[in-house]
């Protein structure tokens, strides 16, 4: 099986792209042949990792949307795949368009609830933007032969969205090598906090995102001198790139000596293992890949109680789910995940026992593998 998956960037910081590369390799054990094209520029991106996987890699980035649609199409049509697949907006409308124009069959991957109330709230967004978006989303859906989704949630989201029958999308969630993530240790957590600066017994609590507004690190930055009130000494460690929201971030947390800003970071699975609590605050989310990667560490969990939280984290037996954009409701729950330990660590156990039976690479890929032999089978209709 020949695949051709049509993605936005390559770059580093995306879950859609840190997926397709955690997953290359065992797509390629399981016998699929395949390509990767990318839209934009990706300086220091993936492009190493999928080639040492096996893939082909390909960048089409031609300055114009015609441009990059035209060598698109081209190149469709010079590898000729048996299947193209694209995720993300961009890959989405440009991917479908040359996948059709050479009589490929073209499959889709839904990421996020995109088109909701929410976005249209989004600071810096225009509404009619939006809309017009979602309207070529939709038009260039009506010709794509199957769709992935994330979530069961983003299934029935996208499906009125985009107007798609529900029963041409198929939900597989992302996975991760639980290898690669590893589990809460002494030994782990000593090192980690040592290079921090950080003594064994101070409460940490990790939120690990890109500093935009979906993410909900400015309602992290409201409730922790709450936090603070009720565990003295606590600190809070916000690790990921800057983005829309990073100077009214910065703005809220001040001068604040137990605020730390570590930027960009290589090494999250480890600053989870080293950390008492993992905060999700996120105002939406497509599946919650930081959650979900931290039931695989071990580490407890504190979540916005959005949709897709929920299905990936299951119920409060796994984590404690907050009602979304309640600073209030969010510190009580971080106080109380770091003052009792003993039901954070029954918590944080059961959802790795969760994570192992639903989340792991191996599964995943296969639930991929699948969704690509189907598509190949069936017509959309």
């Amino acid at each position: 099986m020949h695949v051709l998956h049509v993605i936005d960037s390559l770059d580093r910081v995306g879950g859609a792209e840190q997926s397709l590369a955690a997953m290359a390799p065992q797509l390629v054990r399981s016998g699929v042949r395949l390509d990767v094209a990318y839209l934009r520029e990706s300086p220091g991106g993936l492009q190493a990792e999928l080639t040492g996987a096996g893939a082909a890699v390909f960048g089409v980035h031609h300055g114009t949307r015609a441009g990059t649609a035209a060598a698109l199409r081209k190149l469709v049509r010079e590898r000729r795949p048996d299947l193209v697949h694209t995720t993300r907006y961009e890959s989405d409308v440009l991917g479908r368009a040359a996948a059709l124009a050479a009589g490929t069959p073209v499959v889709s991957s839904l990421v996020d609830s995109a088109y909701g109330p929410e976005h249209l709230r989004t600071r810096g967004l225009s509404p009619w933007k939006v809309r017009a978006a979602q309207a070529v989303d939709a038009a260039t859906a009506q010709g794509t032969r199957r769709f992935h989704a994330l979530t069961r949630h983003v299934a029935a989201a996208m499906s009125r969205r985009l107007r798609i029958r529900a029963d041409r999308i198929d939900v597989v969630p992302r996975g991760r090598d639980p290898e690669l993530l590893g589990t809460v240790t002494p030994e782990r957590r000593g090192a980690v906090r040592a290079g921090l600066g950080l003594a064994d017994d101070v409460p940490v609590v990790l939120a690990a995102a890109r500093q935009q507004y979906r993410k909900g690190l400015d309602i992290l930055l409201e409730a922790w001198p709450q936090v603070r009130r009720e565990v003295p000494g606590a600190v809070l460690l916000l690790a990921g790139d800057e983005g829309p929201e990073s100077a009214r971030l910065r703005a809220l947390a001040g001068s604040a000596a137990d605020i730390r800003f570590l930027g960009p970071r290589g090494d999250v699975f480890d600053l989870m293992a080293a950390s008492d609590a993992f905060a999700v605050p996120s105002r939406w989310e497509g599946l919650g890949s930081a959650a979900m990667e931290a039931m695989g560490v071990g580490v407890p969990l504190v979540c916005a109680d959005v949709p897709a939280l929920r299905e990936t984290v299951g119920s409060g037996d796994y984590a404690l789910l907050v009602v979304p954009e309640r600073p209030a409701a969010l510190a009580a729950a971080l106080a109380e995940a770091l003052d009792d330990r003993a039901a954070a660590g029954v918590r944080a156990k059961s959802a790795r026992a969760r994570f192992l039976t639903a989340f792991t690479l191996h599964q995943v890929t296969g639930q991929m593998v699948q969704f690509y032999e189907r598509s190949l089978r069936l017509r959309s209709v």
